[in-house]
């Protein structure tokens, strides 16, 4: 445990915790098949062979997981609706039961439409998918609107779009490299349609999830520099730039479809916080003759780019370097890129793969990351909340069951939910937060 006492945030700061669908839900039978099904279904493509046929099966045991929620004394459980489980007849029954549950506990729901569980019959690549999309706001806020506390429409359009359009290892597993960037154009459309649709509906409280992190070149030398600028602009720019500014940085228009322009004014719609998912910085330098490899994804040496270890960090169990200043830097690093248009910031995942019950590698980093967020609000950046990633081990993607990064440990073969160490941690930390 950590010994100094944490800085205090200020009153109303929204402390959660975030899942989504896919990875803890199960119950697969009484949903729509989505990309992820086709993509695990025997395929030989995750880690451990597994599915999230099951998962945490947190379907039928989602009283247990609240009443978890509710004795770690969060503000907030940031959670998904299932596309494909919302298009089932009767599909949005289990959210109101949800959301209901929630509420009763005294924890404010905090809904997902998009966590990557794109139903099986639709296609990022296709344009009409953003308009469907908006179909399944309207529908999802017309159920849930009187409930929910804020709406995110996407999660990580940046790595759904690299990892499984332009690279292939995840869902749908297309390797289109740079022709994978209609992708990134139809769900940032998607994202405005949406916002259009959830304040047509009367919602309100309605952002965006982005994965960022700092990028660091490996060195001075200016073929280094310019493959980390290139880095920087695809993972980061590319999707914060349309959202803040109403614009794709210099020279992306000509590589989108359609009348891009026009599509501009929509993904722009003002939002009323912008979410951003942390977890890293990237050091990048210019191509090498073999592939890198950045989070255990292979970058194909034809990009302009190689990702290149960060040396002297402690590495999560996923390898991952652990630099919580790196969120401190980026944070700050917006505050002065957007000025007065950034929106305010909510933390909407943070958080680390380690085993055990006695998880104190977690309690470290999570200190160290929170400390780091409070010393970018004291930098004058406006942070609204803080999620951690995750409540429950869960289906870790194409790395299935191999990866733990929840707070509370599910046995494979029971599904028994054990708190850990780090539950302990964090129920503490905002007791004394709220003392």
């Amino acid at each position: 445990m950590a010994t100094r006492a944490m800085p205090r945030f200020p009153d109303g700061f929204l402390w959660g915790v975030s899942t989504s669908a896919h990875q803890i839900e199960g119950a697969a039978d009484l949903r729509g098949p989505s990309v992820w099904d086709l993509f695990t279904d025997g395929a030989g493509r995750v880690r451990d062979g597994s599915t999230a046929a099951v998962a945490c099966d947190h379907y039928h045991r989602y009283p247990e997981d609240v009443a978890l929620l509710a004795d770690l004394g969060v503000d907030a459980y940031r959670f998904s609706v299932s596309w494909p489980r919302a298009d089932t007849p009767g599909g949005l029954d289990f959210y109101d039961r949800l959301t209901d549950a929630l509420c009763a506990a005294g924890v404010r729901p905090v809904v997902t439409l998009f966590h990557w569980d794109l139903p099986a019959a639709l296609d990022w690549l296709e344009r009409d998918t953003a308009a469907r999309f908006a179909d399944h706001a309207a529908r999802v806020a017309a159920r849930l609107g009187d409930r929910v506390h804020k709406w995110i429409t996407l999660n990580e359009p940046a790595e759904h779009t690299l990892l499984g359009h332009a690279l292939g290892v995840h869902a749908p597993g297309r390797r289109l490299l740079f022709d994978a960037l209609p992708a990134a154009h139809h769900q940032l459309l998607a994202h405005g349609l949406a916002v259009r649709a959830l304040r047509a509906a009367g919602a309100a409280d309605i952002g965006i999830t982005n994965s960022h992190g700092p990028t660091w070149a490996a060195s001075d030398d200016r073929a280094d520099t310019g493959a980390a600028d290139f880095y920087d602009l695809l993972l980061n720019r590319l999707f914060a730039d349309p959202v803040i500014l109403g614009r794709y940085p210099d020279g992306m228009d000509a590589l989108m479809p359609g009348d891009v322009a026009a599509d501009l004014a929509v993904i722009g719609e003002p939002v009323d916080f912008y979410g951003v998912n942390y977890y890293a910085p990237t050091r990048v330098g210019a191509p090498q003759e073999t592939a890198s490899e950045v989070g255990g994804v292979p970058i194909p040496p034809e990009l302009p780019f190689s990702v290149r270890e960060i040396e002297g960090r402690p590495l999560t169990d996923f390898g991952w370097p652990v630099v919580p200043e790196g969120l401190t830097e980026l944070l700050t690093g917006f505050r002065d890129r957007y000025g007065a248009k950034l929106p305010p910031v909510v933390i909407t995942e943070n958080g680390c793969s380690y085993e055990g019950l006695d998880d104190q590698d977690r309690i470290a980093y999570l200190d160290g990351h929170v400390r780091a967020l409070h010393d970018a609000y004291e930098a004058g950046v406006d942070v609204r909340g803080y999620f951690v990633w995750s409540l429950l081990d869960n289906f870790e993607w194409a790395e299935g069951y191999t990866r733990r990064f929840g707070l509370v440990d599910v046995d494979r073969a029971t599904l028994a939910r054990t708190p850990k160490a780090s539950y302990g941690w964090l129920r503490e930390m905002l007791r004394e937060q709220r003392g």
